[in-house]
């Protein structure tokens, strides 16, 4: 420790030569003094000024002490001609002053020449003097939205945690060892209490402080006056609440420099919002200030009214209100005042009056006033009256009201009742009176009396009626021009007489009704005014189509030919028929009837009976009226519309309401739909919706034909025209000519594969063949299995042809059936056995041969007994060339029959030419074609010579070939027959071919 002061001495005095060898050190301030003001956080800084320096400059700096951290610096100018002998400097502190120590030093400043510091230390609270645990500020009062920054002070030998305000941590920053410092900013207001911060060291012991955070006092609008002509009153509009609480805190109120003070002379208002504080003064000062101070710690406001209190008087309310005399239509009503002064002081006051039905307010004046007369009041009603005052001269403001006072004034007789009749036929209705109200029955009703009489007769009838029936029924019917009167009764007695002399009525007069529209909840009427009115008019009104409707009227003074008629039972969409009666001294006469709706709406019904009839390529939409009940406003028209997808299209929009019906024009056969709404001004109803399948016109129908005909036979015309123009191109395209082939002169004999024996010319004999199909066989691939039959009914088989002897053995047929086979099978052998199987035969790609046996079959030559002579005729056309050439295959091993016939295609030096005679049958039909077997030939015809070769092309498939040889030929030629039999269409035909 003395090393260091000796060290800090040696730089003192090495500092001080140095300046000194300069030549200049400016003076070191003198008397420096600190004094710390806690509760503002103010340093305020003192020290001497230096007289023989005309300018000085000073640096001031600020330090935390035991950090040694510079938290201010600033350098002034001080001049020797300054008022005083001392040189002050204030600095706030951004932290409360007793939470660390802080070092002011002081210098004077000489350009760049500095003095010493002269330098004072402000101890804090955390001194090691100080052990226990400390936070700061304590109790500071703040205002709204401000910042304030605590410290904490932790104890010794503890170590610091952390900060709470309110529930919220708050950042902390090392002030010294044991001094930590956070800061609040934008603070809300707080209870009325105090917001709580709290210090926690590491044993959780925490220490705190209470933070008041408010606003200044904000009143406003004062206004001072007398009201019991001793003293002056002044109230004022308390501000928004400082929420400050306390003795210390809450604002304190001054009036003319006189404390104000609650529960004494400050008092709140009757009004919520407002103070007033009362001083005893004299009225005569005449116009002076009135000043209010307000003033609380975080501000201070002043209030000032100026003026005359002797013009400023406001009196108290009236004490002791009460009735001395009570009538039926008066009252009289007395009070008293509190203050002396009020008995001469001159007075205006009001009384007012409140009934169950009306308010009235009545006005009184003069010195003193005390009592008041209460007129134009209804009997049997109770009332209540209050009464307040104000001065005559100098008027300023209305006093308080009295206190509310009740009575009821004596019950007197009813007035007249209001009646009216309402009729439906000669003596169907009612007579009917409206009930009266407290103000028209001054008393309770206890009975209504009906008298009928005749002014031409003396007699008369009186009925008595509960006071809860307000209907009587008409005259009875032996009583001639009818009139009735009805009168009311309560305990002061019977009401003037009201009379309707009852109209005759006239189930066949006819009105003309006139529409009106209904305003604002209401109807205007207007009509024409009638001379012979004495007691004005009365409208009458009811729902439209009512039995029995509560009927209800209103009377309109004579020379008013109009009205506005308001009623709540007017209800929305519901029509209402309106009378005008002219009263005179006779029975009323009816003038007019008007219709209408105080508000129209959209039909709550649709139209009924919606229907649709064709009317040939038209359809006839025809509907009734929508119901009464159901229209809620005038129909102004109808609309029609036909669907379209989800929604509606409308066709048509009928705007006369009488029409209720449509015709829809040129429609197409097909399904139509069809909907019809009625609209009102207030909207279209849901709408019906009715269906239709439009059938086909029958004259339509017959024209479609006619003009289908028309086009075909016009069509088939060009075409015969262009066909008979192209005659020739169509002949030569569809239909060219044959040329006939070109046969030599002479016919080649040379022997060919029959060799020297002929074909006998000669019909086969007719026997019945069956053919058998196979099933398991497909039909193209024909292998029938064939059985001869003698026919039972030819007896010329039998009789007149021998039968064959040239062999007693069977004669074997071949037939060769071609058909189309997809090759998948090769040849098979011709057996004879086999071939009559079904599921042994096979086909070939030319043909298929089958061997039949035929037995008991005539020859051919016992068929015809003549022998065949040729015809010239049939020489003509056709000459055949063929050289005959012997089959390449070879006989099958196994044939016991005759040689085998091959068939003609197979001769390959052979190709036929033929032309057609006129009598062949068409192109269309085969030429191997036949008669049906339905139409067998006879035996006996005989066969037509031929002088010709008939060729005949392979049969087809399902076809026969027969053959049979002869074996006597003539000498005169061979031939060879050879039949086709069809398997399913029994056709056949016969070839002979013939050698000369």
């Amino acid at each position: 420790m003395d090393h260091c002061l000796l060290w800090a001495l040696l730089l003192t005095s090495q500092v001080r030569v140095s300046q000194c060898q300069n030549g200049f050190q400016p003076p070191v301030p003198q008397r420096v003094r600190v004094e710390p003001d806690f509760v503002s956080q103010v340093l305020s800084i003192a020290w001497d000024k230096d007289l023989t320096y005309p300018v000085l400059f000073y640096d001031i700096e600020v330090l935390r002490t035991e950090l040694g951290e510079i938290v201010y610096n600033y350098t002034i100018e001080v001049r020797a001609d300054s008022a005083g002998r001392f040189h002050h400097w204030n600095w706030t502190s951004p932290i409360p002053l007793e939470c660390t120590s802080h070092t002011v030093r002081v210098r004077s400043r000489q350009q760049q020449h500095t003095s010493d510091w002269s330098e004072q230390i402000v101890p804090g609270m955390d001194i090691p003097v100080n052990t226990g645990a400390k936070m700061y500020p304590q109790d500071r009062v703040v205002a709204v939205g401000s910042n304030t920054t605590f410290c904490c002070i932790v104890q010794e030998r503890k170590e610091f945690k952390s900060f709470k305000y309110k529930t919220s941590i708050l950042n902390s920053t090392r002030l010294s060892r044991r001094s930590y410092a956070g800061t609040v900013t934008n603070q809300p207001p707080s209870i009325p209490s105090g917001t709580n911060v709290v210090c926690l060291d590491d044993s959780n012991y925490y220490t705190g402080t209470v933070v008041f955070v408010g606003y200044p006092p904000g009143d406003r609008d004062l206004v001072c006056e007398t009201r019991d002509l001793v003293s002056v009153e002044c109230q004022w509009r308390i501000g928004q609440d400082t929420y400050l609480r306390g003795v210390q805190r809450q604002t304190h109120y001054t009036l003319n420099g006189k404390q104000c003070k609650l529960h004494n002379n400050l008092v709140k208002s009757s009004k919520k919002d407002k103070l007033q504080c009362q001083l005893s003064v004299t009225l005569d000062q005449g116009e002076i200030n009135w000043t209010l101070g307000a003033r609380n710690p975080l501000g201070t406001i002043q209030l000032t009214d100026k003026a005359d209190i002797n013009h400023r008087v406001r009196p108290h309310a009236p004490l002791e209100v009460y009735t001395a005399n009570v009538y039926s239509r008066n009252a009289s009503v007395h009070w008293r005042w509190g203050p002396n002064g009020y008995r001469t002081l001159p007075l205006e006051c009001q009384a007012h009056v409140n009934s169950s039905e009306n308010t009235y307010t009545f006005d009184y004046s003069g010195p003193g006033v005390s009592e008041a007369l209460l007129k134009d009041l209804q009997p049997d009603e109770e009332y209540t009256v209050r009464i307040r005052c104000r001065t005559q001269q100098n008027t300023w403001k209305w006093g308080d009201w009295s206190l509310d006072y009740n009575f009821q004034t004596i019950k007197e007789r009813p007035d007249a009742l209001n009646i009216w009749v309402w009729m439906d036929s000669n003596q169907t209705g009612y007579v009917k009176w409206k009930p009266l109200s407290k103000s028209e029955s001054h008393g309770q009703i206890v009975a209504y009396e009906v008298t009928y009489w005749n002014p031409e007769e003396d007699g008369r009838r009186t009925l008595s009626l509960p006071q809860t029936q307000h209907r009587a029924p008409l005259c009875p019917g032996d009583i001639g021009d009818c009139v009735i009167t009805v009168t009311a009764r309560n305990s002061a007695g019977t009401s003037p007489a009201a009379s309707i002399t009852i109209p005759r009525f006239s189930a066949g007069e006819v009105h003309t009704l006139y529409k009106v529209s209904g305003r604002n909840g209401g109807f205007d009427l207007f009509w024409p005014p009638y001379a012979n009115t004495s007691c004005g008019y009365v409208v009458e009104w009811c729902p439209t189509g009512k039995q029995d409707c509560d009927v209800d009227w209103r009377k309109v003074p004579a020379g008013n030919a109009s009205a506005r008629i308001e009623s709540g039972s007017f209800v929305a969409g519901v029509r209402y028929t309106f009378s005008i009666y002219a009263c005179s001294s006779g029975a009323p006469e009816l003038l007019e009837r008007r219709q209408g709706y105080v508000v129209e709406l959209a039909p709550a019904q649709h139209v009924s009976e919606l229907k649709a009839q064709q009317y040939g390529s038209d359809v006839l939409l025809s509907w009734d009226e929508v119901p009464l009940d159901g229209r809620r406003g005038f129909i102004c028209g109808y609309t029609v519309y036909t669907p379209n997808g989800s929604h509606l299209v409308p066709i048509e929009n009928i705007t006369d309401p009488n029409t209720r019906s449509y015709m829809v024009r040129h429609l197409s056969p097909g399904f139509y739909k069809f909907t019809v709404k009625a609209h009102t001004s207030g909207g279209q109803d849901g709408g019906v919706t009715v269906s239709l399948k439009l059938d086909p016109s029958t004259d339509w129908l017959v024209i479609e034909i006619l003009v289908a005909l028309g086009a075909m036979t016009g069509f088939l015309f060009l075409i015969t025209i262009f066909c008979y123009t192209k005659r020739q191109w169509v002949k030569k395209t569809f239909y060219p000519e044959i040329p006939e082939p070109k046969l030599p002169e002479e016919w080649p004999t040379t022997p060919g594969t029959f060799g020297s024996r002929t074909l006998a010319v000669e019909p086969c004999p007719h026997n019945t063949v069956h053919i058998v199909e196979n099933p398991e066989r497909e039909s193209d691939k024909f292998s029938p299995e064939v059985e001869l039959e003698e026919e039972e009914g030819d007896g010329a088989g039998a009789g007149e042809s021998p039968p064959d002897t040239d062999s007693s053995d069977p004669v074997v047929l071949r037939y060769y059936n071609q058909v189309v086979d997809d090759g998948s099978q090769g040849p098979r052998s011709a057996d004879s056995s086999s071939s009559s199987s079904s599921d042994s035969s096979s086909t070939s790609l030319a043909s298929t041969r089958t061997d039949v046996t035929y037995t008991g079959i005539q020859s051919a030559a016992s068929s015809s007994g003549a022998p065949v002579q040729p015809e010239a005729s049939d020489m003509g056309g056709y000459r055949p060339q063929m050289t005959p050439e012997l089959a390449s295959a070879e006989p099958q091993a196994d044939s016991a029959g005759p040689a085998d016939f091959p068939l003609l295609g197979d001769f390959g030096g052979y190709q036929p030419q033929i032309t057609w005679r006129a009598d062949s049958r068409p192109a269309s039909t085969a030429p191997w074609a036949a008669p049906h077997p339905s139409a067998p030939p006879s035996s006996s015809s005989p066969t037509p010579p031929l002088r010709r070769a008939q060729i005949a092309y392979p049969p087809p498939p399902g076809f026969t070939t027969c053959c049979r040889a002869n074996p006597d030929p003539p000498p005169s030629r061979r031939h060879h027959a050879v039949s086709f039999f069809g398997g399913d269409t029994g056709l056949f035909q016969l070839i002979s071919v013939f050698n000369p």
